[in-house]
């Protein structure tokens, strides 16, 4: 992963603070500033970004994307992540279009943030998240069929980067109303297999089929049955540190959620799934990148991207779209990897320790694409298709601020406190900035916290094996997961 050093180059500006990459990176970077050839081919970005077009701080961020979404192409473990996949194609219009690449250039700062837990970094995502959503609502109010594509990766990219309730709300409004607006010609768009998995999925929240909330002994229910795969599966990683530690952290957030009152509001719903959201985006990568297709990193993919569609239904106003949408698709391709390992290991212990762990995230997969496909129907029967984009839609007026939701692990606080009092400290979840209209509001606030990435620098891996997934490696599943004498090198 790149090192981000603010202080180790002159900053232009309190929002551009210089980032240092690794030198190989650097090389890499030069290279293709002195070539103009675009350094993974294999990503298929067409067309790619002109190096002379952005400062160099700008080509480390769309470097440091590329970088990780090619590394997982080379492992074929790329669909195994929310975003990875879809990178190249982001990258292929925000060549063309410079609000979409600055939505891309916020993306790539806000995980390099996250990674690093840098301020300054947080800046420059901020910097560029407020120039996407400026450029944003003008596109919107020219919105056509030449730049719906345009608008839809820029409003996805933001709203994958919300944090509070109504920016994100806004958002996904603007999403609804754009692919409403596509539907005669979404086979054309380059995001056809997005729009159909949201048409499919996302009716799930709009169908009248939809509980509008569950009961205190179904909501136990689900918490208990998240719990115990959980700690059966913390069981299984007892010698893989790093898998357990992002299990560890899961139980105590699943734990949490047992010791709280049931979130009311949209908002208090926003604020208690916002920890587990984040993570569904940057630890597939973290894990991925170091440990490739070894199994405890899938089997803890697997039981992240699981608790997110199990609890979808404690959260009915945020609907399917917030959390568990994003995570069906990479956990039904890890279902595919498993299913083949077990095939290529027959019914040894290895093959039976996967097939006992993977059945909680095997049966919440079908039962969530089940429930999709049943409510399919009837909620398109009740929805009258929108034929615009209204500008007005997207009416917010901030982009983000800086989350403190950075920690390594969720607060402590009182279990008897009423969920009301939690909106701003459960879980790390952002100060409310409905009030404010600057793009730096909380800056001030947040505060220098470890980086939540644990991976410790002692676990960095400087190479890594190539899979693919009829060839993925097993990782040392035997007697509960003993390490292979190369995982960690």
């Amino acid at each position: 992963m790149e090192s981000v050093g603010s202080d180790s180059e002159t900053q232009h500006s309190p929002e551009q603070p210089s980032l240092v990459l690794t030198p190989g990176t650097e090389q890499r970077i030069d290279l293709w500033q002195q070539t103009g050839a675009f350094p993974y081919p294999d990503l298929h970005v067409f067309p790619p970004p002109q190096t002379h077009e952005y400062s160099k701080n700008e080509l480390r961020l769309i470097h440091h994307l590329t970088s990780v979404s090619n590394d997982l192409l080379l492992k074929g473990t790329t669909g195994l992540a929310i975003w990875t996949q879809k990178m190249p194609k982001f990258l292929s219009i925000a060549a063309s279009y410079p609000y979409v690449m600055h939505a891309l250039l916020s993306f790539s700062a806000n995980h390099l943030a996250w990674v690093h837990s840098s301020k300054e970094t947080r800046n420059l995502c901020l910097h560029h998240g407020s120039i996407a959503l400026r450029g944003l609502h003008e596109a919107i109010g020219e919105f056509s069929r030449a730049n719906a594509d345009a608008v839809l990766a820029a409003s996805l990219l933001l709203l994958w980067q919300a944090t509070d309730w109504r920016s994100w709300s806004s958002l996904r409004a603007g999403i609804r109303s754009i692919l409403a607006a596509m539907q005669s010609w979404k086979h054309e768009s380059l995001f056809a297999e997005y729009i159909a998995e949201e048409d499919l999925v996302a009716s799930a929240f709009r169908s009248p089929l939809r509980k509008s909330s569950v009961n205190p002994t179904e909501r136990c229910a689900l918490l208990q049955n998240s719990l115990y795969s959980l700690q059966r599966l913390r069981i299984a990683l007892a010698e893989h540190e790093l898998e357990l530690s992002w299990v560890n952290q899961l139980v105590a957030y699943v734990q949490q959620l047992q010791g709280v009152a049931a979130a009311q509001t949209p908002e208090e719903q926003f604020n208690y799934l916002y920890q587990l959201r984040k993570w569904l985006f940057w630890i597939p990568v973290s894990l991925l990148q170091q440990q490739g297709g070894q199994g405890p990193a899938l089997l803890t993919l697997a039981h992240i991207y699981a608790t997110a569609l199990a609890l979808e239904p404690l959260f009915p106003d945020l609907g399917s779209s917030f959390c568990s949408a994003m995570a069906l698709p990479p956990l039904e391709a890890i279902i595919s990897v498993t299913d083949a390992m077990q095939s290529q290991h027959g019914m040894g212990p290895s093959a039976m320790e996967i097939a006992s762990l993977m059945q909680y995230p095997q049966h919440t997969a079908l039962a969530c694409r089940n429930r999709a496909m049943q409510n399919q129907q009837a909620a398109f029967q009740q929805e009258s298709p929108m034929l615009g984009v209204n500008p007005e839609t997207l009416s917010y007026t901030t982009f983000g601020n800086l989350s403190p939701a950075f920690a390594p692990s969720t607060p402590a606080y009182d279990i008897g406190q009423s969920s009301s009092a939690l909106n701003t400290t459960f879980l790390e979840v952002p100060m409310d900035q409905s009030s404010q209209s600057s793009f730096t509001y909380g800056t001030q606030s947040w505060g220098a916290m470890p980086s939540p990435s644990f991976p410790p620098q002692a676990y960095t891996s400087q190479e890594e094996q190539m899979y693919d997934y009829s060839g993925m490696s097993i990782g040392g599943f035997r007697g509960g997961f003993v390490p292979s004498a190369t995982i960690w090198t």
